[in-house]
């Protein structure tokens, strides 16, 4: 039962902003039959994204804003005003 429950959290978008990141390099894996030297950009922008949202919810945790982790909504927002990542 709990792996559901973290499989669920994986693919909900308001807790996992990297969605997007993780889906390309999984098919990218796919796609080259796991021959790992052919997705390096993949994950790169994965690697990118996870540790800038992780900067964001860390400083929101110092901030004291709840949730830590900005909504889907609000991190377009945050895309929108910073500039895409």
């Amino acid at each position: 039962m709990a792996g559901k429950s973290s499989a669920c959290k994986v693919r909900n978008v308001d807790i996992n902003p990297c969605i997007e990141e993780s889906d390309g390099s999984q098919k990218c894996l796919d796609a080259y039959n796991y021959d790992k030297s052919m997705c390096t950009a993949y994950f790169m922008r994965y690697k990118n994204c996870r540790k800038y949202w992780r900067g964001v919810m860390l400083q929101r945790r110092r901030d004291g804003v709840k949730p830590d982790m900005p909504t889907a909504e609000e991190r377009e927002q945050i895309r929108q005003t910073r500039g895409s990542l």
